[in-house]
């Protein structure tokens, strides 16, 4: 009855429940795979003059698991949601990200929200991440694996859907913002996209996240000793994964990866050792 309730008082936020309108573009990405940031460069392409900050994101570039519905049809309709494929989505812009980088990140996001301890095993946590078996939220779309393929395999190629690595819109936001702009209806003027490039820098974030941080749900009460915009590079998993956890990914889900570009390591020694032996 308490739930009935919250529903129909709009209490309970929207989630996979949204009400999808015509004109809606989402952002999409599974988790820890860049959509925090590309929530601030993409909301701040769109939105002239108010820059994005962890104090409006909210607002700006709404999450479909922050607000109710009857809120969100009020709201700019530029969404970020984590959701699997959901064919009542418009237009789609999905962030894919190396899955190793995505295990890291997962890991210390984790650790700040208090959900594993200091000195918990990286190890076992990639062989949860691998199982879908990490929290609740995540595992209900399923492993990164489940998540990336139900939208490239069912959306990809067709209208209004646009793939984008997230290591390549961070070596060349210009260029990705260009390529983006005809589906956003944005003409890509130079000095709008140098605008949205130097607000969504990875300082720039970080100065607003010490500022900020118990203004953004996602950081409010957790530990400020981890931050939630790190190093915002690509490639940070070989100084933080072991042999072990990167085979584990690579393993499970080396084709996909090479399907998407990522080099695997564990093909690159098979070889080495072929030749060298």
């Amino acid at each position: 009855m308490k739930a009935v309730t919250a529903t129909a008082l709009g209490r309970v936020p929207a989630g996979r429940g949204l009400t999808i309108l015509p004109g809606d573009t989402f952002l999409v990405g599974y988790f820890r795979s860049g959509c925090t940031w590309s929530r601030f460069l993409f909301g701040n392409f769109i939105h002239q003059p108010e820059p994005v900050t962890f104090a409006n994101v909210a607002r700006l570039v709404p999450t479909i698991y922050s607000l109710p519905d009857r809120v969100l049809r009020s709201s700019p309709r530029f969404l970020q949601s984590h959701e699997c494929f959901d064919p009542r989505y418009p237009r789609v812009i999905y962030i894919v990200r190396d899955p190793r980088d995505v295990a890291v990140s997962f890991y210390f996001y984790n650790l700040k929200v208090r959900v594993i301890p200091d000195g918990y095993s990286m190890d076992e946590f990639v062989a949860r991440f691998v199982a879908a078996k990490v929290v609740p939220y995540a595992d209900r779309v399923g492993c990164w694996q489940d998540h990336v393929l139900s939208w490239v395999r069912l959306r990809e190629g067709k209208p209004g859907f646009r793939l984008v690595r997230y290591e390549d819109l961070l070596a060349d936001p210009p260029k990705e913002l260009a390529k983006l702009a005809p589906l956003l209806g944005i003409e890509p003027t130079a000095a709008r996209v140098e605008r949205a490039v130097q607000l969504s820098s990875a300082s720039h974030m970080q100065s607003l996240e010490k500022k900020q941080s118990q203004q953004w749900m996602a950081t409010r009460n957790t530990r400020q000793d981890i931050p939630f915009v790190r190093e915002a590079k690509s490639g940070g998993w070989r100084k933080r994964l072991s042999t072990a956890a990167v085979r584990t990914i690579e393993q499970a889900w080396g084709t996909t990866m090479k399907e998407l570009g990522y080099d695997l390591v564990m093909d690159a020694k098979a070889e080495r050792e072929l030749v060298e032996g």
